[in-house]
C-alpha cells in the first residue's frame, strides 16, 4: 500500500465523509487515490481559505472534526487564516497539505513552503511525516488531539515522497494512539469546588450565568437550561455561546459586551455572583476589566486551566469540561433550597421591557433591524445561521433569538471577514435537511464570493441575505463615532450589482429595495433550494447600537440618539 492510499484509509476509519480541498502538484498523490473512492465526498472549493471555513462550519454545524485540504507553498498558506480562526474559536480541525519531497525540504523549491513553522502558534499541533508507516499513527493522533480536552485545529503536512512510497508493514489503523504529555482527562470538577459553587449559587441575590462556546462543544446545554431553571437564574451569553440557552426563555437575556444588549451588560454589572462556564472573559465581553461586574464573586469553569485567572481575576477556579460539571453541580443543587431572588427578577423583567430591542422600521433605505425581524420569523429549529464579520454579524447576533446550539456560526476570535459564507457551506453540507442562511455584507462576502461556484457545481444551496450598505460598516461605524466621521477609505463604491453577480455563477441573485419585500423574498430564496443572494440595499447611516465604547464599561453604553 503506497502512503496516499494509507492517508485515505486511515481517513475512512476516522469516519471521514467529506473533504474540503482543492489539489495541487504536491498532494496529487492522495486525490489521485480519492478518484476511485465512493466513501468520502470531496468538495472542490475555489479558494483554500474557503476550505478551511467550510470545515470549521462543517465541524460547528455537525459537532464532528472538519478536514481541509491543500496543496504545498501558497496553497497551504491561503489555510492559514483558516486555521487561525479554527484556533481562535476552539474548532476541532484537521488540515491536510502537500508539501514537496523532503529531499527538497529547505532547499527553497518550487511552492515549497514551512507550513510547520507558520503554523506552529495557531494549531494545537502539527505533524510532518517523515515515514509512511507512521501514517496510521499520526492521522489517528491528529483526530485525537484536535477533537480532545480544548478543541482545536491540527496540521499535518505531506511531503509528496511518502505518498508514493509504500508501506513495509501491513497497514493497522489503531483505536487509540498513547500521546506522552498529552492525558484526556474527563474533569467533573473538585467536589469541595462544586460544593462552594453550589452554596455561592443558593446564597446569591443578585447571580448570573454567563455561558460560552464551550457549552456547545461539551454538549452542556440541556444541563445548563437545568441548572438555571431550578435555581431561576438569568442567563446571558458571549457571541460563540448564543445558542447554547434558548434566547425567547423568561431567563435569557441575549449576548453580553460590546454589542450586547443593555439588559445583558446591566444585569452583570449588578450581579452579586458570576457564573461563568466555557468562556474566555474576552475585551469584547468584559470591556474594560476594572468595572466589569464589579460587586460579583467570579466562579470560572473552564476545561483550559491557562483560561482560568488569564484576564479577570476569579474567585472559584474550577477547570473541567461543562458538561460534567453541571451534572455533578445539579446534584448537588437538586438536595438544596435556593433563596428566593423575587426583587432580582423583577429587575430582570422591568430591563427587558425597557430595553428590548426595536425591531419595527418600516424606512427606505431599509433599516437592518427589520431585516431581523423577518429573518426571527423564519428561524426554526432546522434553521442554522452563519455570519460574516462587521455590523452584518452584530445586527445578527443582537437582534437574532436563537434557541438551539450549533444553530448560530460566528467568526468571533479572529474576526474573519469571509468567514460566513464558506461556513454556511460546510455547515449546510453537514446538515442537508437544514435551511442555512448566512447574514452577510458586500464587503465581507466580497472576499470569499467566488465559491458560489462551488455551490452551484456541487448543489450546496445555502441563502446569502447582504446588509448592502457599500460600506466597510463597522469601520465606519467606529469612524463617525470616534474619529469625526472621517470616512477614510471605506466606501466601497457602486460595484459590483450582486444580482449579476450572482447570475455570472448560475445562481440566483434577488435585489430587495422595501420592507415589504424582505419575507416574501427570504421565503421565496429558501423554497427555491438552490444557491440564492438576496440583496437588501440599507441605510448606510445606521449604526448597530447600543455599543460600548472601546476600554469602556459594560453599564455605559453609547445608544441610539446618542451624540457621544
Amino acid at each position: 500500500m503506497k502512503g496516499a492510499e494509507a492517508i485515505v484509509k486511515s481517513l475512512e476509519r476516522e469516519g471521514v465523509k467529506h473533504i474540503f480541498g482543492i489539489l495541487g502538484g504536491a498532494i496529487m498523490e492522495v486525490y489521485d487515490v480519492l478518484y476511485d473512492n465512493e466513501n468520502i465526498r470531496h468538495i472542490l472549493m475555489r479558494h483554500e481559505q474557503c476550505a478551511a471555513h467550510a470545515a470549521e462550519g462543517y465541524a460547528r454545524a455537525s459537532g464532528k472534526v472538519g478536514v481541509c485540504m491543500a496543496t504545498s507553498g501558497p496553497g497551504a498558506t491561503n489555510l492559514v487564516t483558516g486555521i487561525a480562526d479554527a484556533h481562535m474559536d476552539s474548532v476541532p480541525l484537521v488540515a491536510f497539505t502537500g508539501q514537496v519531497p523532503l529531499h527538497l525540504v529547505g532547499n527553497d523549491a518550487f511552492q515549497e513552503a514551512d507550513v510547520i513553522g507558520i503554523t506552529m502558534p495557531i494549531t494545537k499541533h502539527n505533524f510532518q511525516i517523515t515515514d509512511p508507516d507512521d501514517i496510521p499513527n499520526i492521522i489517528r493522533a491528529a483526530f485525537k488531539i484536535a477533537s480532545t480536552r480544548r478543541c482545536g485545529p491540527v496540521l499535518v503536512d505531506l511531503p509528496k515522497d511518502i505518498q508514493q512510497k509504500k508501506l513495509k508493514r501491513r497497514f493497522q489503523y489503531p483505536k487509540d494512539v498513547d500521546l506522552p504529555g498529552y492525558k484526556v482527562v474527563k474533569s467533573g470538577g473538585h467536589p469541595q469546588q462544586l460544593k462552594e459553587i453550589a452554596k455561592a449559587l443558593m446564597n446569591a441575590e443578585k447571580p448570573v450565568i454567563l455561558a460560552g462556546g464551550g457549552v456547545i462543544l461539551s454538549n452542556a446545554s440541556k444541563e445548563l437550561l437545568k441548572l438555571a431553571e431550578s435555581l431561576k437564574i438569568p442567563v446571558t451569553t458571549t457571541l460563540m455561546g448564543k445558542g447554547c440557552f434558548p434566547e425567547d426563555h423568561p431567563l435569557a437575556m441575549g449576548m453580553a459586551g460590546m454589542h450586547g444588549r443593555k439588559v445583558a451588560n446591566l444585569m452583570v454589572t449588578e450581579s452579586d455572583l458570576l457564573f461563568a462556564i466555557g468562556v474566555r472573559f474576552s475585551d469584547r465581553v468584559t470591556a474594560n476589566v476594572k468595572y466589569f461586574a464589579p460587586h460579583a464573586k467570579l466562579i470560572h469553569v473552564d476545561i483550559d486551566p491557562s483560561e482560568i485567572g488569564k484576564n479577570v481575576d476569579v474567585d472559584i477556579p474550577v477547570v473541567g469540561d461543562a458538561k460534567l460539571v453541571l451534572q455533578n453541580l445539579i446534584k448537588i443543587t437538586d438536595k438544596l433550597k435556593a433563596k428566593k431572588k423575587t426583587e432580582w427578577h423583577e429587575k430582570l423583567k422591568k430591563f427587558k421591557k425597557e430595553f428590548s430591542p426595536i425591531y419595527d422600521y418600516d424606512d427606505v433605505p431599509i433599516r437592518p433591524q427589520r431585516v431581523m425581524k423577518e429573518l426571527n420569523k423564519i428561524i426554526d429549529n432546522k434553521t442554522i445561521i452563519t455570519t460574516e464579520v462587521g455590523q452584518c454579524q452584530m445586527w445578527a447576533a443582537h437582534y437574532l433569538n436563537i434557541k438551539n446550539p450549533r444553530s448560530f456560526i460566528s467568526s468571533g476570535g479572529l474576526g474573519t471577514m469571509g468567514f460566513g459564507f464558506p461556513a454556511a457551506i460546510g455547515a449546510k453540507v453537514a446538515k442537508p435537511d437544514f435551511k442555512v442562511i448566512d447574514v452577510g455584507s458586500e464587503g465581507s462576502f466580497m472576499m470569499t464570493g467566488q465559491d458560489l461556484a462551488t455551490c452551484v457545481v456541487e448543489d450546496i444551496p445555502v441563502v446569502v441575505v447582504l446588509l448592502d450598505n457599500r460600506y466597510l460598516g463597522m469601520v465606519k461605524q467606529w469612524q463617525d463615532l470616534f474619529y469625526g466621521k472621517r470616512r477614510s477609505h471605506t466606501y466601497l463604491g457602486e460595484v459590483p450589482d450582486f444580482v449579476k453577480y450572482a447570475e455570472a455563477f448560475s445562481a440566483k441573485g434577488i435585489p430587495v429595495e422595501r420592507p415589504s419585500e424582505i419575507g416574501p423574498t427570504l421565503i421565496e430564496a429558501i423554497k427555491s433550494d438552490e444557491p440564492v443572494v438576496i440583496d437588501i440595499r440599507v441605510d448606510p447611516d445606521e449604526h448597530i447600537l447600543p455599543m460600548v465604547q472601546p476600554g469602556g464599561r459594560l453599564d455605559r453604553m453609547i445608544e441610539i440618539g446618542s451624540t457621544e
